[in-house]
């Protein structure tokens, strides 16, 4: 089975060992392969015929891609596909009438990591607004605590765990994000300003040298006590459960500007399909049932904390801050994906597809070089120049 899952090993031995047990017969070996390196890596495997039997599939459009060159083999006839998984749940991996081609395993969760000691030794509590967040982190600034960890060397940092973090508070949720991708709102409505101009408020509390800053370097930072906060996701509880033990530490959600509801970037992730083209179907067909069952929710859950099951029954979270991120849910007006994910992914040659073109302009706000308005005019302009709902804010 592939999977961009390269940390996982260990727990999908436990999980496919589960499996075996139940199915004697049949023996699944997890075999990741690099994140960076998987997309293009499982396209030349299926190209060629060396796929493997079953892999793990990326939402929405680099899915949908592989289904409709006939690498993906079809779920519609998969018993339970349509009674276990909501609708919601469903559709990042079906085609727009609605036929399945992938089985949801995980969503991930987002937050803020902060360390309880700093905040309880320089007398701060959890904020309930975006404007509380930046006054405790002046606080932090002044008293010569670096309030946060995160950098831009990896750009993806910044854009789908900070920027995305705030973007559904800021536009009002599913709903908001449905009224630009149906034309009703343009791409630098004042909303979108928001959320730029909140990249450019972290500006003075982010690291000395952040454009230097790695991802792992700004974990370490956190888990090293160095950085009061960070932003990041649910998946990596298990690496600061593992790194960050001489400090008391917990998650927040990062609180909306005053007078705003909070809404969570709850990001449906990862979901396994099996290879068109391989000559163990029926056993594949029989892994893929299984991924729907109680059983697999609750070893996926509670054996990779911060990856949360997709089934409608839920599994109970043994993990305290696993068990935190799902409360935020709970306490939010509404979740939604990240917020470029759906039909924004893919541009046609020659144009900037909007994660592009969201990245490019957070990093020019950071770099000093856009105001939140201008980069938001520049985000609003690539995607109008190829996406039809969007031609009329051109």
């Amino acid at each position: 089975m592939g999977s961009w899952r390269v940390d996982d090993v260990a727990a999908w031995e436990v999980i496919d060992a589960a499996f075996h047990e139940k199915y004697p017969n049949i023996t699944v070996k997890f075999d990741p392969t690099n994140p960076p390196d998987y997309n293009a890596t499982l396209r030349t495997q299926l190209e060629t015929g060396t796929g493997p039997d079953l892999f793990f599939v990326r939402s929405f459009a680099t899915g949908r891609e592989l289904f409709d060159a006939g690498y993906i083999a079809p779920l519609k006839d998969l018993p339970g596909i349509y009674d276990n998984f909501t609708d919601a749940t469903r559709a990042p991996w079906s085609t727009d009438s609605g036929e399945p081609y992938a089985v949801p395993i995980i969503a991930v969760s987002h937050g803020i990591y902060y360390n309880k000691d700093i905040f309880q030794a320089n007398g701060l509590s959890i904020p309930t607004t975006w404007e509380e967040l930046i006054a405790d982190a002046k606080k932090l600034s002044d008293a010569g605590i670096t309030p946060f960890a995160n950098g831009t060397k990896d750009a993806w940092d910044i854009n789908e765990v900070v920027m995305m973090q705030l973007i559904p508070s800021d536009i009002g949720g599913y709903e908001g994000r449905m009224a630009y991708l149906n034309g009703e709102r343009c791409f630098n409505s004042p909303e979108i300003v928001a959320a730029f101009q909140q990249i450019q408020d972290l500006k003075p509390y982010l690291p000395s040298g952040f454009e230097a800053i790695s991802y792992y370097d700004a974990e370490q930072l956190f888990a090293q006590g160095k950085a009061a906060m960070m932003f990041d996701g649910s998946w990596s509880i298990g690496a600061f459960e593992k790194d960050a033990t001489d400090f008391q530490w917990g998650v927040f959600y990062p609180p909306p500007l005053k007078g705003k509801d909070l809404y969570v970037t709850f990001h449906i992730d990862a979901a396994i399909g099996a290879n068109a083209a391989t000559p163990n179907k029926e056993a594949a067909m029989t892994f893929l049932q299984w991924l729907e069952t109680p059983q697999f929710a609750e070893l996926l859950g509670n054996n990779l904390p911060g990856f949360f099951p997709l089934t409608k029954e839920v599994p109970e979270l043994k993990d305290p801050i696993a068990a935190e991120f799902m409360a935020f849910n709970k306490m939010a007006k509404g979740t939604d994906i990240r917020f470029v994910w759906e039909k924004l992914l893919a541009a046609p040659s020659g144009s900037v597809d909007a994660y592009t073109s969201l990245n490019n302009n957070v990093i020019a706000v950071l770099k000093g070089e856009k105001t939140p308005q201008q980069a938001a005019d520049s985000f609003n302009a690539d995607i109008a120049a190829w996406y039809p709902p969007a031609s009329k804010c051109k």
